[in-house]
């Protein structure tokens, strides 16, 4: 992509974009239903996908409005960065940017902060050890080059272009998703009679115990699956593994195929206790779990398959009993006696790889999918970078 620059001027960001420190003391009352947490940003999306209801309780009183950005000020290496489409208020760890429209269209900032350029500067200007944090006034000082407004306006054109690709990739891999938790839920019913319990087939093996400074998200040390790598109906989040620098025992060492459930779940929904994960492949490196998850070993493989048990721990039925064997207040805990007693349908190994078969048919759909919504974000990535860089 061939971009000719020399016409286009320098503007600091702080000449781009200003920082929006409104706040409300009342947010429901002031018509601000929606409030955005770190945790409802995703990395590299430039889309806000979750939010939580200002009626069920927030502690946030900064707002934001429609067509500003928002920014994790807090950990900038996440790269989370999205615009707003909706009004709502937002964490203090969030930065709300405003387009200056005289110098920038507003279609346009979303992606200026979506650049390595930004993300990088902003790591290297965060300051503070376990939660770095980058200040606006550092970031207001950093330079880019902007065109015209009017070739502004066709360079949006493209990105927005490309954007409605990765959504209509996601809005199948949605359809996909509901659509293969609903042949989990029919091909693998609850028993109600003609059954044996979990416990029959496997071993409950609880994972390391740890130190704060043991492990962290900069690669150094091994790979540890946590519960931020668990996701709602038993999906793996890669960007959730954190690292592990600390002393273990080769008991704790995961390999390809292993089934590990959260055994918690820090925000009392239930979202993921219980919910399972499949050991992908990792090549030749150490795979470790942390104390809030347990490995499932399979006894007899004879008498179970790791990968049908993994659709069975998926379905809704089991879930609804893992969480409601689950206590705390603050916290839920899975009660692992429970688990072990959880009812297995008996049947036989060539029903469960049939069953297996079909089920790991809709998700290969699904992965391709994603790989076209990957391939579809990198060159929006390197457009972005090109222009921005």
């Amino acid at each position: 992509m061939n971009i000719d620059i020399k016409d286009w001027k320098s503007h600091e960001f702080g000449e781009i974009a200003s920082n929006i420190k409104k706040t409300s003391k009342d947010p429901l009352t002031d018509g601000y239903e929606k409030y955005v947490g770190l945790e409802h940003l995703e990395p590299g999306n430039i889309h806000i996908k979750k939010w939580g209801n200002v009626k069920d309780g927030t502690t946030f009183t900064r707002i934001f409005k429609e067509g500003q950005v928002l920014f994790a000020k807090r950990r900038a290496y996440q790269r989370k960065s999205a615009l707003a489409e909706f009004k709502g208020v937002c964490s203090g760890d969030i930065l709300v940017f405003q387009a200056n429209k005289n110098i920038c269209l507003p279609e346009i900032l979303p992606f200026i902060t979506q650049s390595d350029k930004f993300f990088e500067y902003a790591v290297r200007n965060s300051a503070g050890s376990l939660s770095p944090r980058t200040k606006y006034k550092d970031l207001a000082k950093l330079n880019f080059k902007l065109p015209p407004l009017d070739e502004q306006k066709r360079i949006a054109d493209l990105l927005w272009s490309v954007d409605e690709t990765i959504e209509e990739y996601w809005k199948t891999i949605r359809t996909l998703e509901i659509t293969l938790q609903i042949f989990i839920d029919n091909l693998i019913r609850k028993p109600n009679k003609n059954f044996l319990k979990l416990g029959d087939y496997i071993l409950i093996e609880k994972g390391l115990t740890y130190g704060n400074n043991d492990y962290g998200d900069e690669r150094n040390g091994e790979i540890l699956i946590n519960l931020k790598c668990f996701e709602k109906f038993g999906g793996f989040n890669k960007n959730g593994i954190k690292f592990y620098k600390g002393k273990y025992e080769d008991k704790y060492l995961l390999k390809k195929n292993d089934i590990v459930i959260a055994n918690t779940d820090i925000t009392r929904s239930g979202d993921v206790i219980g919910y399972p994960i499949l050991l992908p492949e990792f090549g030749n490196e150490k795979i470790l779990y942390t104390m809030d998850v347990s490995r499932l070993k399979i006894k007899n493989e004879g008498q179970i398959i790791s990968i049908y048990l993994f659709y069975l721990l998926r379905t809704r039925w089991a879930h609804w009993y893992m969480y409601s064997h689950s206590s705390g207040t603050t916290v839920l805990h899975l009660n692992l006696n429970s688990v072990n007693k959880l009812p297995i349908p008996k049947t036989n190994i060539g029903h469960q790889k049939k069953i297996a078969e079909k089920l790991k048919s809709i998700e290969e759909n699904i992965k391709k999918y994603q790989r076209l919504k990957e391939f579809a974000k990198n060159i929006q990535n390197q457009i972005i970078n090109k222009i921005f860089g």
